[in-house]
């Protein structure tokens, strides 16, 4: 489906067009034309790529779609693919992509699987013409920069989440609870860290070493730069963000075990008690004929006594040594 096709001059827009208008202004100078495609079929990305004249490997990654962040040079042409995370209502993350084709004088942008919109980029470069007159270039950064920014806000959902589940370990009714959640938040970091990692080892070579030529006639590198340095602020905290959830594991493993440890302590003490009152009674329960406690008057009280004080000193003690 087309969203927006829209060409530029000198950082101005000067016209929103139909398709097939396309190669009436790409012919002209110092114009550029953007275009932005939201989940197209295969007959809009055909005429796509007879319009911009796209390489037939690039348009088969944007038809299987499920690619990895990465950057690919065809010709004058550069292919990028970024992956888009969103939180749903449910705390979920839902990946999409977002596939750009960055030209000498055109960029296409193919969005799938994210229902996030991306107007408020085209907004935001209308609002700085000198930024937009740069060109496609600069249109590139400013959407994958956008992508970035919305991970710095998926990763303080993550954050939240983290300190929710940090103050409830405490609760023992939660233990396995607590587990499960932490799991789950382990791989949604992961999910996160699949899409980001990979975007910043292609990016970090457009601000330094051999920059496409696309890239190198807006003199980006500044931009490119900021984009790495915010890539990589991200991966350490999510790096933080795992070595948390591994330390909270542990803590909340290390709760199970002395919960179970104090189970078993006052199991053995339990079983101390009854073990003491049950070698009594099995004694003076022995079938002897001569026992001298059998004919004594005060024999059975005389037995119950002394089971009851056997156990309630040893009740004693493990209430002492906290066993109970």
């Amino acid at each position: 489906m087309l969203i927006n096709c829209v060409a530029y001059q000198n950082g101005y827009k000067i016209a929103e067009m139909p398709i097939d208008q396309i190669s009436d202004y790409l012919a002209k100078p110092e114009v550029f034309v953007w275009v932005a495609l939201f989940e197209p079929s295969i007959e809009e990305l055909s005429v796509m790529q007879t319009e911009f004249k796209l390489h037939d490997l690039a348009i088969q990654d944007v038809v299987h779609g499920h690619q990895r962040p990465k950057t690919e040079e065809y010709g004058e042409v550069i292919f990028s693919v970024a992956q888009i995370v969103t939180v749903l209502p449910n705390k979920n993350l839902k990946v999409g992509e977002l596939d750009i084709f960055t030209g000498p004088n055109f960029i296409l942008s193919v969005r799938s699987g994210s229902d996030k919109p991306l107007l408020g980029v085209r907004a935001r470069c209308e609002q700085e013409p000198h930024l937009l007159a740069l060109g496609p270039a600069y249109v590139l950064y400013a959407l994958v920069d956008y992508v970035v920014d919305e991970y710095f806000d998926v990763m303080e959902d993550l954050r939240s989440e983290l300190e929710e589940i940090e103050a409830e370990i405490f609760m023992k009714s939660k233990g396995r609870q607590n587990i499960e959640r932490l799991y789950y938040l382990k791989r949604k970091v992961s999910t996160l860290k699949h899409a980001s990692v990979p975007l910043r080892e292609k990016f970090s070579h457009f601000n330094g070493g051999r920059i496409p030529v696309v890239l190198a006639q807006a003199h980006l590198n500044e931009y490119f730069r900021d984009l790495n340095d915010h890539l990589a602020r991200i991966i350490d905290l999510l790096e933080s963000i795992e070595d948390s959830i591994s330390m909270t594991v542990q803590v909340n493993l290390s709760l199970v075990t002395i919960d179970e440890t104090e189970i078993t302590k006052r199991l053995a003490a339990w079983a101390g008690i009854f073990g003491l009152a049950t070698s009594f009674a099995g004694i003076w329960g022995m079938n002897f004929e001569k026992m001298p406690e059998l004919h004594w008057q005060l024999g059975y009280p005389t037995a119950l006594l002394i089971i009851f004080g056997g156990c309630s000193l040893l009740y004693w003690r493990f209430k002492k040594i906290k066993w109970l």
